[in-house]
């Protein structure tokens, strides 16, 4: 298709601008109105009225966070206004009729899944999963596929390496899916798919990103290929991903947050952005030549942690190629797109952890960046206040104690901050009022939860979760874990922004997706929340009995926190409440084929017999010949020396008597490869390697 220069001059200005720009305009006048509501009657709970410091800070607090809060509801509101219309009729896919986008030829599309250390077998049956869905929707031929590997762990590489070969041969898919593994890792996911572009960008029009736990239906991947033929000035389009596959309790939970209260938001936060939406990094389609043209990720130029890689680089990515005049949309009537969740919390707060440094480090872009649309900027913000606003409400509940504190230990003070004159401050309190406040927010907190309740109801969706009874009792269940966890996450958050301003350096890895959380792993990472909750809810049962009730909703799930996290991780209680029916979402009584693949792929684990990978690139024949082929010739003068020494000693004593880096140039180079195979086979029986042949035979033989 036509880039954007070529593009009719009379859509250079079109009309969904015009749409954005009122509802944007209405959502600001509801979010500011409301707070300023708020903070009148908040002036008005506070008893010198604003007339202090203290008082002014909380109340500064107080109208950042009001506003934060009213955002969400009033995005869900909008959702729930558009799902009950029909949908949004600026939508792409309202555009477009089901019949003429059928007839849409397709384009040349790369789906490339970057990976870094995760787990190989679950992975590619993930992938396969892909495969096997485009190939029965007969639409094959205009997609190849592309694993970019950035694991630096031998056994990890050599795995994927093996299972690479094992799916190509499985699926017959030589010439259609590649795999690459970067030798240098630079500038993370971002510097990833960089490299990928630059080698083989040019030879496809579009480009599907997925991540290591991503699956997308052959029926969506058409279809996004479909609409962005069509829309010639649409750069990226950006599906909302389903949760799935949650077994922990934890994952479950989240499983079914997303999949019903998703859909509210989603229509909401689309209708809203329109072609002004963010990027997230897997599950979308882009056009290649314009991503190639404009969105490449300069080194950022700031202090601290404002220079260096940008770590969160999709946002940044979506605000380049709005910048360049194209559109960014997210569609969430796509459907068939689906990501995993964290088995546990403490693994969702190791993925906000890196998250949140590269979300703040989005300020300095926000900030300083030329040409960005005013909406990007909006979307900055709103990922920067995803966690600032944990260090905000820390500070708010602080100055709030210490207001307290001063009004309970202190004597009546009529000229506070040193105020002079003879017009005294006079301390007022109205209870009531503060009560009509809490209220307030905790509709705004909740209300939408309840509207997606209503919005099932009026479409006939109860039924794919469970019933009206049991969806009921699942949004429950789901508010009260959400309030449980909502001040661990509060304290994790506040000391990953405090870490990420100091610039303290992240360690990139893998996700667990298995293991439940141990009682001495929880009694570690909650401890000092523990005694903060414990110390805390003293010092207000000392200073005031209401105090002390109104500080219970944030102390008392500090001081459960061991106990709520290793519940949450279990599997046997997720297991136990699907087996009742609860917490249940429609793909699981329903499951598409895509999903069934993944499911059955993924339960035909390989017999594990001891051997690692490492061991079977010396011994295996054919394993060792496919990695000589991948590897290259390094045995220069200045190198040859020390690789046979490595090479040696590996065949004394076994892979573990090198270091890793020994490792790595000893598996990279082909010679070496070579040398370790024909020894190996040679060895002494009771050697290392004698042994592992003994254990190659018997795997064979069995």
């Amino acid at each position: 298709m036509s880039d954007l220069c070529e593009a009719p001059a009379k859509e250079r200005f079109p009309r969904w601008r015009l749409v954005a720009a009122f509802r944007r305009a209405l959502l600001i006048v509801l979010v500011f109105g409301q707070t300023l509501v708020a903070c009148y009657y908040l002036l008005w709970v506070l008893p010198y009225h604003g007339g202090t410091w203290l008082e002014l800070a909380i109340l500064a607090l107080f109208a950042v966070l009001y506003a934060w809060i009213a955002v969400g509801f009033w995005v869900g509101v909008f959702g729930f206004v558009f799902r009950l219309r029909g949908g949004d009729r600026y939508s792409l896919l309202r555009r477009h009729r089901d019949r003429d986008l059928e007839s849409v030829p397709l384009a040349r599309t790369a789906i490339v899944m970057p990976v870094y250390h995760e787990p190989v077998h679950w992975t590619f049956s993930g992938l396969k999963a892909v495969y096997r869905d485009l190939e029965r929707s007969g639409q094959l031929d205009h997609f190849e596929f592309f694993i970019l590997s950035d694991s630096r762990d031998p056994d990890t590489w050599l795995a994927e390496q093996a299972a690479w070969y094992e799916l190509i041969r499985e699926l017959g898919a030589e010439g259609r899916l590649f795999y690459r593994r970067r030798s240098v890792n630079l500038n993370y996911k971002s510097g990833n798919v960089a490299d990928f572009l630059r080698r083989w960008g040019r030879h496809y029009e579009y480009m599907v990103v997925l991540d290591a736990d991503s699956l997308v239906s052959a029926c969506t991947l058409i279809r996004m290929v479909r609409l962005m033929e069509l829309e010639p000035r649409v750069g990226i389009l950006q599906t909302n991903p389903n949760i799935i596959n949650g077994h922990s309790l934890f994952a479950r939970l989240q499983q079914f947050a997303n999949r019903f209260y998703s859909p509210l938001f989603a229509t909401g936060l689309a209708a809203i952005q329109m072609g002004d939406a963010a990027f997230w990094g897997h599950n979308a389609i882009i056009r290649v030549r314009p991503f190639m043209r404009h969105c490449g990720l300069r080194k950022l130029r700031g202090p601290g942690i404002f220079g260096g890689p940008i770590m969160s680089h999709d946002f940044v990515e979506a605000a380049y190629m709005g910048s360049a005049g194209y559109e960014v949309w997210l569609e969430p009537g796509l459907g068939g797109s689906f990501e995993e969740s964290p088995p546990t919390l403490s693994d969702e707060l190791v993925r906000d952890n890196r998250w949140a440094k590269g979300n703040l480090q989005h300020l300095w872009i926000m900030l300083t960046a030329p040409g960005l649309r005013f909406a990007h900027r909006m979307a900055f913000l709103n990922g920067i206040m995803a966690y600032l606003a944990s260090p905000f409400w820390l500070l708010f509940l602080i100055c709030t104690t210490i207001k307290a504190a001063r009004m309970t230990l202190a004597s009546i003070d009529y000229f506070p901050d040193g105020r002079q004159g003879l017009f005294p401050l006079w301390p007022e309190w109205r209870p009531e009022w503060a009560l009509a406040l809490a209220l307030s927010t905790a509709a705004l907190l909740f209300l939408p939860k309840l509207l997606a309740l209503v919005d099932a109801v009026l479409h006939r969706l109860a039924h794919g979760f469970g019933g009206l009874v049991r969806l009921t009792a699942s949004v429950l269940i789901e508010i009260a874990v959400s309030v449980l966890l909502a001040p661990l996450r509060m304290l994790a958050h506040s000391r990953f922004v405090f870490a990420a301003l100091f610039n303290v350096s992240l360690k990139w890895a893998g996700q667990n997706r298995t293991e439940e959380t141990t009682w001495s792993e929880a009694l570690r990472n909650q401890l000092p929340g523990m005694v903060i909750g414990v110390g805390w809810s003293a010092f207000a049962w000392s200073l005031d009995r209401l105090f002390f009730l109104w500080s219970l909703p944030v102390a008392l799930p500090l001081v459960l926190a061991v106990p709520t996290l290793v519940l949450l991780s279990r599997v046997s209680i997720g297991q136990s409440l699907r087996v009742r029916r609860l917490l249940v979402i429609p793909e699981e009584r329903k499951p598409l084929a895509i999903l069934e693949n993944a499911r059955t792929a993924r339960e035909r684990k390989p017999s594990d017999t001891g051997l690692r990978p490492v061991d079977r690139a010396v011994l295996s024949p054919y394993l060792n010949r496919l990695f000589w082929s991948l590897a290259r010739d390094h045995r220069k003068a200045v190198r040859a020396e020390h690789l046979e020494s490595a090479v040696t000693r590996c065949l004394q004593s076994g892979p573990d008597a090198l270091s890793a880096a020994e490792l790595i140039q000893v598996l990279q180079d082909r010679s070496s490869l070579t040398e370790l195979h024909r020894k190996a086979w040679c060895a002494s029986p009771s050697g290392y390697w004698g042994k592992c042949i003994q254990r190659l035979a018997q795997e064979n033989d069995s």
